[in-house]
């Protein structure tokens, strides 16, 4: 296979999972069903234990936790990409070492927050990953969370690297998406963070989604997806109509609580989340009701 035939590892919808509480504990019977639910609606993946669940108030008992389980129940079905991601390197390789070892297909890392490293510290800390645990490694470069964006010349370093094999990308800049295709060569996932501008990231060469969307609206989100892929932009843009005001509210609290609101009105798990979020206000409550009724839910 040459250069220019290489696939990427990773395509389509992959459903940024929340983890599902009930009384103040992770529901483990509702994550399976989650789980389950999303096999069924044709998503290409899931990532367990990333932003949208929650992963910064787990313990780390129940992120490993969490992780196996969600392997152990797609049982091959769909990629299992797994959250690792910390701002110290050395917890990052614990939890890429532990999804390693219950079967995860590769591990998503968001670039380290709070600590403002530099372009240097972030080549270095994926290095580090890259040489300990031999894993694929998706890299998550989302500015709005950590502070730090990594730079293009940074994420082109790394795409050299033999275990990095893409990017969730959450800036939401289209353009970025164009130059990084044309300095990376073929074979690297270019997976858009951002679920407004899936369309876009389509056109511009990305391959698919992170979708906070699709723990809602899976099907809907992959004949979107599958549209747009085709080149149907007709259909896509149809099914875009239909869900852009829901990929809207569903930030119009603090994620995941609106999300977790959707699911709960859909009977897939109750609203709880662990502080510092809280359960999603009142006002916007029917604001999520009526994009989900706009979406066909």
């Amino acid at each position: 296979m040459t250069t220019a035939d290489r696939i990427p590892l990773f395509s389509g919808v992959i459903t940024a999972l929340v983890t599902p509480f009930k009384d103040g504990q992770v529901d483990y019977a509702a994550f399976k069903t989650l789980v389950e639910t999303q096999i069924k609606a044709g998503v290409h993946g899931v990532v367990p234990v990333g932003t949208t669940g929650e992963t910064s108030t787990l313990s780390m008992e129940e992120h490993k936790e969490i992780v196996r389980l969600c392997v152990e129940t797609a049982a091959g079905r769909i990629k299992v990409i797994a959250g690792a991601g910390s701002n110290n390197t050395l917890e990052t390789l614990e939890l890429a070492q532990h999804a390693k070892a219950v079967g995860a297909d590769a591990v998503l890392v968001v670039v380290p927050y709070y600590n403002k490293p530099s372009q240097e510290g972030l080549y270095q800390h994926f290095k580090a990953l890259n040489d300990s645990v031999q894993i694929p490694v998706m890299l998550y470069n989302v500015p709005g969370r950590t502070v730090i964006d990594m730079s293009n010349e940074t994420i082109v370093r790394l795409s050299k690297l033999p275990n990095i094999v893409g990017i969730k990308d959450a800036t939401g800049d289209l353009v970025r998406m164009s130059q990084l295709r044309i300095a990376i060569a073929p074979g690297f996932a270019f997976i858009s963070g951002d679920d407004p501008t899936l369309l876009g990231y389509i056109a511009h060469g990305g391959h698919g989604v992170i979708s906070v969307t699709s723990n809602v609206a899976p099907a809907e989100m992959v004949a979107l997806y599958e549209a747009a892929a085709a080149g149907d932009f007709t259909t896509a843009r149809d099914w875009q109509d239909k869900l852009i005001t829901l990929h809207k509210v569903l930030f119009a609290d603090a994620s995941p609580s609106p999300t977790k609101y959707a699911l709960s009105q859909l009977g897939q798990t109750t609203d709880e989340v662990r502080l510092p979020i809280v359960a999603c206000a009142d006002a916007v409550r029917p604001l999520v009701d009526d994009a989900m009724k706009l979406a066909g839910l």
